[in-house]
């Protein structure tokens, strides 16, 4: 499969002539929208079914953050801000059969509502743990300060997202709940052993049967002092792969974030380096993205092995 190491995003609610050429000549491996991109139903089904008519692939990767709560691309027309993950925490650790109950109706609603307007993959769940010590970034994106409640309302959103044939991308490995600064502005450095986050933030992801995974742009300045996890092998190979287990494709958090240093062709050459498979792209500038295609390589030989896993999935 040809297609580049890259998920790119789009200006506005309609692909403009230069996007259209440039998803024509360089192929991303997938598009993510975002709330600029989407106004009602019907337009984004319909830019959907564009971009997939331009690839010529009605599997196409189309990505959406729909978290519920504080992050929802789809509230133009579709009320979700109550539902933040901390919401059914909440319930689920007052009656675990209720809770859950609930939990699995709403994933099943909104998962068949994103597969009847042409998304399949939504960068869902968060599996950081809560801090409340820590920058509200991830706040009430987060299920619980407790583990188990993680590792159960975690497992049920990837399980029913699957049944409605969604994949879904877990973030952000291998944990972002301590950070002290939001990522999008500045680098958070964590400085906890490894001992007690191997028994806390990284236990959070391990198991997983998720698709994707999104790294967190932290310093784990304890394991990596060098490197935050975009960047470092160490920590993608030893921790990500090894310790955590996980299998499939590895997405880099947005490559544009304020927490990594350099420019956006080089935050991606380096993750990619690193151990991530594809880089994320969020901010739909056309100039910039034409240099960062003009630079990534194709996916590699286990990106496309696990593409292909993907899609024979969605068939």
């Amino acid at each position: 499969m040809k297609r580049k190491a890259a998920i790119i995003s789009l200006a506005g609610t309609k692909l403009r002539k230069g996007e259209i050429q440039l998803i024509k000549k360089e192929k991303p491996w997938g598009i993510i929208l975002f709330k600029r991109n989407i106004v009602s139903e019907s337009q984004l089904i319909n830019l959907i079914k564009k971009i997939r008519t331009i690839m010529r692939d009605k599997f196409y990767p189309i990505l959406i953050d729909e978290e519920g709560g504080k992050v929802s691309r789809l509230s133009n027309f579709l009320d979700n801000k109550l539902y933040s993950q901390e919401y059914f925490g909440s319930i689920y650790e007052k009656n675990k059969t209720i809770g859950s109950a609930i939990y699995k109706t709403y994933i099943d609603s909104i998962s068949k509502k994103l597969k009847f307007m042409g998304i399949n993959i939504n960068n869902v769940p968060v599996l950081d743990i809560r801090d409340k010590s820590a920058h509200n970034i991830i706040g009430s994106r987060s299920y619980s300060k407790n583990l188990k409640t993680i590792n159960e309302l975690g497992k049920i959103c990837v399980d029913i997202y699957k049944k409605n044939k969604i994949a879904t991308v877990i973030k952000h490995i291998p944990g972002h709940g301590r950070a002290k600064s939001d990522s999008h502005f500045k680098l958070p450095i964590i400085k906890e052993n490894f001992k007690t986050l191997k028994n806390t933030d990284f236990k959070c992801f391990k198991n997983s049967k998720s698709f994707f995974a999104m790294t967190g742009h932290i310093l784990y300045s304890k394991i990596d002092k060098q490197n935050n996890v975009t960047h470092s092998p160490k920590i993608i190979s030893k921790v990500i792969r090894k310790l955590i287990g996980f299998k499939g494709i590895l997405i880099s958090d947005d490559i544009s974030m304020k927490a990594l240093k350099y420019d956006i062709v080089q935050n991606a050459e380096m993750a990619l380096s690193a151990g991530c498979n594809l880089v994320l792209y969020c901010w739909g500038k056309l100039p910039e993205m034409k240099k960062l295609l003009a630079r990534m390589p194709n996916i590699d030989s286990f990106t496309s092995k696990k593409t292909s896993e993907f899609y024979k999935f969605l068939s």
